[in-house]
Protein backbone atom coordinates (compact mmCIF):
# COMPACT_ATOMS: atom_id res chain seq x y z
CA UNK A 1 0.00 0.00 0.00
CA UNK A 2 1.77 3.29 -0.92
CA UNK A 3 2.45 5.53 1.95
CA UNK A 4 0.27 8.82 1.94
CA UNK A 5 2.74 12.14 0.85
CA UNK A 6 1.40 14.96 3.69
CA UNK A 7 2.27 18.29 2.53
CA UNK A 8 4.27 20.13 4.57
CA UNK A 9 3.64 23.44 4.89
CA UNK A 10 5.94 26.21 5.94
CA UNK A 11 5.26 28.52 9.05
CA UNK A 12 4.06 31.89 8.10
CA UNK A 13 5.88 34.80 8.22
CA UNK A 14 4.70 37.03 11.54
CA UNK A 15 2.92 39.80 10.89
CA UNK A 16 4.91 42.59 13.01
CA UNK A 17 2.46 44.85 15.63
CA UNK A 18 0.46 47.93 14.65
CA UNK A 19 0.94 49.52 18.02
CA UNK A 20 4.63 50.45 17.77
CA UNK A 21 3.62 52.21 14.70
CA UNK A 22 0.27 53.60 16.24
CA UNK A 23 2.09 54.83 19.00
CA UNK A 24 4.94 56.82 16.61
CA UNK A 25 2.41 58.19 14.96
CA UNK A 26 0.44 59.56 18.38
CA UNK A 27 4.29 60.79 19.31
CA UNK A 28 4.35 62.93 16.14
CA UNK A 29 0.42 64.12 16.33
CA UNK A 30 1.84 65.66 19.72
CA UNK A 31 4.73 66.84 18.66
CA UNK A 32 2.54 69.07 16.28
CA UNK A 33 0.55 70.39 19.03
CA UNK A 34 3.76 71.20 21.16
CA UNK A 35 5.16 73.13 17.95
CA UNK A 36 1.99 74.90 17.21
CA UNK A 37 1.71 75.78 21.49
CA UNK A 38 4.63 77.18 20.68
CA UNK A 39 3.90 79.56 18.07
CA UNK A 40 0.93 80.63 20.25
CA UNK A 41 3.90 81.30 22.98
CA UNK A 42 5.28 83.93 20.59
CA UNK A 43 2.05 85.30 19.14
CA UNK A 44 1.08 86.20 22.19
CA UNK A 45 4.76 87.65 23.81
CA UNK A 46 4.47 84.89 26.31
CA UNK A 47 8.03 83.62 26.04
CA UNK A 48 8.74 85.20 29.37
CA UNK A 49 5.43 84.25 31.47
CA UNK A 50 7.31 82.14 33.65
CA UNK A 51 10.37 84.54 34.13
CA UNK A 52 13.98 84.14 34.14
CA UNK A 53 13.76 80.72 34.98
CA UNK A 54 14.16 77.41 33.62
CA UNK A 55 12.73 74.70 34.10
CA UNK A 56 10.94 75.67 37.05
CA UNK A 57 7.83 78.62 36.38
CA UNK A 58 8.99 81.74 38.43
CA UNK A 59 11.13 79.75 40.79
CA UNK A 60 8.04 77.30 41.29
CA UNK A 61 6.95 73.54 39.73
CA UNK A 62 3.07 75.22 39.83
CA UNK A 63 2.83 78.71 39.13
CA UNK A 64 0.92 80.41 41.98
CA UNK A 65 -1.63 82.76 40.91
CA UNK A 66 -0.44 82.80 37.17
CA UNK A 67 -1.64 85.61 34.73
CA UNK A 68 -2.56 84.46 30.62
CA UNK A 69 1.32 84.63 29.77
CA UNK A 70 2.13 82.60 32.48
CA UNK A 71 -0.59 79.70 31.88
CA UNK A 72 0.45 80.42 28.06
CA UNK A 73 4.25 79.57 28.70
CA UNK A 74 3.63 76.93 31.84
CA UNK A 75 1.68 74.59 29.51
CA UNK A 76 4.21 74.99 26.33
CA UNK A 77 6.57 73.53 29.13
CA UNK A 78 4.40 70.92 30.35
CA UNK A 79 3.32 69.73 26.86
CA UNK A 80 7.20 70.03 26.16
CA UNK A 81 8.07 67.49 29.37
CA UNK A 82 4.84 65.24 27.84
CA UNK A 83 6.56 64.48 24.63
CA UNK A 84 9.60 64.18 25.80
CA UNK A 85 8.51 61.10 27.87
CA UNK A 86 6.74 59.74 24.47
CA UNK A 87 9.83 60.21 22.49
CA UNK A 88 11.53 58.23 25.52
CA UNK A 89 9.19 55.37 25.12
CA UNK A 90 9.81 55.29 22.01
CA UNK A 91 13.04 55.48 21.69
CA UNK A 92 12.99 52.30 24.21
CA UNK A 93 10.17 50.84 22.27
CA UNK A 94 12.07 51.04 18.88
CA UNK A 95 15.19 49.32 20.44
CA UNK A 96 13.36 46.36 21.89
CA UNK A 97 11.38 45.64 18.38
CA UNK A 98 13.64 46.22 16.22
CA UNK A 99 16.93 44.74 15.34
CA UNK A 100 20.24 45.97 15.34
CA UNK A 101 21.40 48.04 12.60
CA UNK A 102 17.42 48.76 11.63
CA UNK A 103 17.25 52.45 9.89
CA UNK A 104 13.98 52.95 12.15
CA UNK A 105 16.45 52.69 15.50
CA UNK A 106 18.99 55.12 13.79
CA UNK A 107 16.24 57.40 13.19
CA UNK A 108 14.79 57.13 16.92
CA UNK A 109 18.18 58.21 17.91
CA UNK A 110 18.36 61.24 16.62
CA UNK A 111 14.98 61.92 17.41
CA UNK A 112 16.47 61.82 21.35
CA UNK A 113 19.72 63.77 20.32
CA UNK A 114 17.50 66.97 18.56
CA UNK A 115 15.23 66.84 21.69
CA UNK A 116 17.63 67.77 23.86
CA UNK A 117 19.18 70.26 21.68
CA UNK A 118 15.64 71.57 21.76
CA UNK A 119 15.43 71.72 25.49
CA UNK A 120 18.98 73.76 25.40
CA UNK A 121 17.92 76.11 22.82
CA UNK A 122 14.14 76.76 24.77
CA UNK A 123 16.33 77.43 28.02
CA UNK A 124 19.35 80.04 26.22
CA UNK A 125 16.18 81.93 24.53
CA UNK A 126 14.60 82.18 27.96
CA UNK A 127 17.56 82.96 30.31
CA UNK A 128 19.09 85.20 27.40
CA UNK A 129 16.13 86.84 27.60
CA UNK A 130 15.06 86.58 23.69
CA UNK A 131 11.64 86.40 24.48
CA UNK A 132 8.82 88.99 24.29
CA UNK A 133 9.31 92.06 22.78
CA UNK A 134 13.47 91.52 22.07
CA UNK A 135 13.99 92.44 18.38
CA UNK A 136 17.86 92.63 18.70
CA UNK A 137 19.75 90.41 15.85
CA UNK A 138 20.64 88.07 18.15
CA UNK A 139 17.48 87.01 18.98
CA UNK A 140 16.64 86.66 14.62
CA UNK A 141 19.94 84.26 14.85
CA UNK A 142 18.20 82.06 17.84
CA UNK A 143 14.93 82.17 16.24
CA UNK A 144 16.50 80.58 13.05
CA UNK A 145 18.60 78.17 14.85
CA UNK A 146 15.59 76.89 17.41
CA UNK A 147 13.19 76.49 14.71
CA UNK A 148 15.25 74.84 12.71
CA UNK A 149 16.41 71.94 15.27
CA UNK A 150 12.27 72.09 15.62
CA UNK A 151 12.18 70.94 12.02
CA UNK A 152 14.98 68.71 12.30
CA UNK A 153 13.58 66.57 15.23
CA UNK A 154 9.56 66.30 13.55
CA UNK A 155 11.34 65.43 10.94
CA UNK A 156 13.36 62.22 12.83
CA UNK A 157 10.21 61.39 14.56
CA UNK A 158 8.47 61.29 11.14
CA UNK A 159 11.02 59.00 9.51
CA UNK A 160 10.26 56.95 12.66
CA UNK A 161 7.30 56.43 12.29
CA UNK A 162 7.66 55.79 8.49
CA UNK A 163 10.24 53.44 8.74
CA UNK A 164 8.18 51.29 11.63
CA UNK A 165 5.25 50.74 9.18
CA UNK A 166 6.70 48.58 7.17
CA UNK A 167 4.74 49.53 3.94
CA UNK A 168 5.99 48.15 0.46
CA UNK A 169 7.46 51.92 -0.60
CA UNK A 170 6.67 52.61 -4.89
CA UNK A 171 9.64 51.42 -6.91
CA UNK A 172 10.43 54.37 -8.89
CA UNK A 173 13.69 55.22 -11.07
CA UNK A 174 16.38 56.85 -9.10
CA UNK A 175 18.54 59.02 -10.77
CA UNK A 176 21.66 61.23 -10.10
CA UNK A 177 19.25 64.52 -10.57
CA UNK A 178 16.55 62.84 -8.41
CA UNK A 179 18.88 62.57 -5.32
CA UNK A 180 20.07 65.97 -5.92
CA UNK A 181 16.77 67.60 -6.00
CA UNK A 182 15.51 65.67 -3.02
CA UNK A 183 18.66 67.08 -1.25
CA UNK A 184 17.81 70.15 -2.44
CA UNK A 185 14.34 70.15 -1.53
CA UNK A 186 15.11 69.60 1.97
CA UNK A 187 18.06 72.16 2.45
CA UNK A 188 15.64 74.69 0.90
CA UNK A 189 12.19 74.17 2.62
CA UNK A 190 14.43 74.38 6.06
CA UNK A 191 15.83 77.98 5.07
CA UNK A 192 11.89 78.65 4.26
CA UNK A 193 11.11 77.24 7.82
CA UNK A 194 13.72 79.43 9.50
CA UNK A 195 12.81 82.49 7.66
CA UNK A 196 9.06 81.97 7.55
CA UNK A 197 10.04 82.03 12.13
CA UNK A 198 11.31 85.76 11.60
CA UNK A 199 8.74 86.66 9.40
CA UNK A 200 5.65 85.72 11.86
CA UNK A 201 8.05 87.42 14.88
CA UNK A 202 8.42 90.29 12.60
CA UNK A 203 4.60 90.24 12.44
CA UNK A 204 4.08 90.09 16.25
CA UNK A 205 6.91 92.90 16.86
CA UNK A 206 5.85 95.22 14.14
CA UNK A 207 2.43 94.44 12.86
CA UNK A 208 1.57 95.81 10.00
CA UNK A 209 -1.54 98.62 9.71
CA UNK A 210 -1.57 98.06 5.76
CA UNK A 211 -0.46 96.14 2.93
CA UNK A 212 1.29 98.87 1.91
CA UNK A 213 2.53 99.68 4.67
CA UNK A 214 4.22 96.12 5.70
CA UNK A 215 6.31 95.99 1.41
CA UNK A 216 7.26 99.64 2.39
CA UNK A 217 8.59 98.24 5.98
CA UNK A 218 10.05 95.18 4.24
CA UNK A 219 12.63 97.79 2.28
CA UNK A 220 13.15 100.46 4.76
CA UNK A 221 16.63 100.97 5.59
CA UNK A 222 15.59 102.29 8.92
CA UNK A 223 13.52 99.02 9.83
CA UNK A 224 15.30 96.12 12.14
CA UNK A 225 16.75 93.37 10.64
CA UNK A 226 13.84 90.99 11.24
CA UNK A 227 11.93 93.44 9.16
CA UNK A 228 13.96 93.52 6.38
CA UNK A 229 13.91 89.49 6.55
CA UNK A 230 10.59 88.79 5.92
CA UNK A 231 10.73 89.23 2.06
CA UNK A 232 12.93 86.22 2.21
CA UNK A 233 10.02 83.71 3.16
CA UNK A 234 7.84 84.15 0.11
CA UNK A 235 11.14 84.59 -1.97
CA UNK A 236 12.60 81.34 -1.27
CA UNK A 237 9.53 79.60 -0.83
CA UNK A 238 8.85 80.21 -4.59
CA UNK A 239 12.46 78.11 -4.88
CA UNK A 240 11.83 75.59 -3.02
CA UNK A 241 8.26 74.79 -3.42
CA UNK A 242 8.90 74.62 -7.22
CA UNK A 243 11.71 72.17 -6.70
CA UNK A 244 9.05 69.91 -4.35
CA UNK A 245 6.75 70.26 -7.05
CA UNK A 246 9.14 68.49 -9.52
CA UNK A 247 9.94 65.82 -7.25
CA UNK A 248 6.36 64.92 -6.23
CA UNK A 249 5.82 64.24 -10.28
CA UNK A 250 8.59 62.08 -10.18
CA UNK A 251 7.22 60.16 -7.02
CA UNK A 252 3.98 58.80 -9.37
CA UNK A 253 2.30 57.97 -6.30
CA UNK A 254 0.05 58.77 -3.52
CA UNK A 255 1.99 60.22 -1.26
CA UNK A 256 3.57 62.48 -4.41
CA UNK A 257 -0.20 63.42 -4.87
CA UNK A 258 -0.53 64.43 -1.56
CA UNK A 259 2.60 66.81 -1.64
CA UNK A 260 1.62 68.47 -4.22
CA UNK A 261 -2.25 69.04 -2.46
CA UNK A 262 -0.33 70.33 0.63
CA UNK A 263 2.22 72.54 -1.66
CA UNK A 264 -0.56 74.27 -3.15
CA UNK A 265 -2.78 74.46 0.11
CA UNK A 266 0.22 76.44 1.61
CA UNK A 267 0.69 78.38 -1.34
CA UNK A 268 -3.06 79.71 -0.24
CA UNK A 269 -2.91 80.01 3.14
CA UNK A 270 0.30 82.08 2.47
CA UNK A 271 -1.13 84.15 0.50
CA UNK A 272 -4.12 84.80 2.34
CA UNK A 273 -2.16 85.50 5.28
CA UNK A 274 -0.44 88.47 3.37
CA UNK A 275 -3.20 90.04 2.63
CA UNK A 276 -4.82 89.65 6.26
CA UNK A 277 -2.13 90.76 7.68
CA UNK A 278 -1.00 87.75 9.50
CA UNK A 279 -3.79 87.34 12.47
CA UNK A 280 -2.54 84.84 14.75
CA UNK A 281 -5.16 82.45 13.96
CA UNK A 282 -3.88 82.16 11.00
CA UNK A 283 -0.33 82.09 11.72
CA UNK A 284 -0.90 78.85 13.32
CA UNK A 285 -2.91 77.24 10.26
CA UNK A 286 -0.26 78.44 7.56
CA UNK A 287 2.06 76.53 10.39
CA UNK A 288 0.17 73.41 10.70
CA UNK A 289 -0.15 72.88 6.94
CA UNK A 290 3.82 73.38 7.12
CA UNK A 291 4.42 70.79 9.37
CA UNK A 292 1.97 68.96 7.32
CA UNK A 293 4.14 69.63 4.17
CA UNK A 294 7.41 69.31 6.03
CA UNK A 295 6.45 65.74 7.04
CA UNK A 296 5.11 64.48 3.49
CA UNK A 297 7.99 65.86 2.34
CA UNK A 298 10.86 63.77 4.11
CA UNK A 299 8.65 60.78 3.55
CA UNK A 300 9.23 61.72 -0.20
CA UNK A 301 12.61 62.53 0.12
CA UNK A 302 13.55 59.04 2.12
CA UNK A 303 11.78 57.07 -0.55
CA UNK A 304 14.42 58.83 -2.72
CA UNK A 305 17.23 58.95 -0.74
CA UNK A 306 16.45 55.65 1.54
CA UNK A 307 14.53 53.23 -0.52
CA UNK A 308 13.67 50.48 1.16
CA UNK A 309 15.95 47.08 1.16
CA UNK A 310 15.01 44.45 -0.60
CA UNK A 311 14.78 41.49 1.49
CA UNK A 312 16.22 37.87 0.51
CA UNK A 313 13.07 36.23 -1.59
CA UNK A 314 13.13 40.16 -3.62
CA UNK A 315 16.63 40.62 -4.07
CA UNK A 316 17.42 36.93 -5.33
CA UNK A 317 14.11 37.35 -8.01
CA UNK A 318 15.66 40.99 -9.01
CA UNK A 319 19.44 39.00 -9.59
CA UNK A 320 17.74 36.19 -11.49
CA UNK A 321 15.69 38.69 -13.82
CA UNK A 322 18.79 40.39 -14.33
CA UNK A 323 20.81 37.17 -15.59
Amino acid sequence: MPSKVVPISTPAKPKPSDALPLFAAVTVGFMILVILEGALVRATGSGAGCGNHWPLCNGDFFPHHPRLTTLIEYTHRSMTGICTTLVAVLIGWTFLARPRGDRARRSVVWSGILLLTEALLGALLVKGGYVENNASDMRVVMQCIHFTNTMLLLAAITLTWWWLRDRPQPRIVIHAETRMTAWFALVATLLVGGAGSVAALADTLFPPTSLQGAFLQDFSAHAPLLVRMRWLHPASAVIALGTAIWLALQLRSTLGRLMLALIFAQIILGATDVVLLAPTWLQILHLLGADAYWMALVAGCATVLAPQPLNPPEATARTLNRS
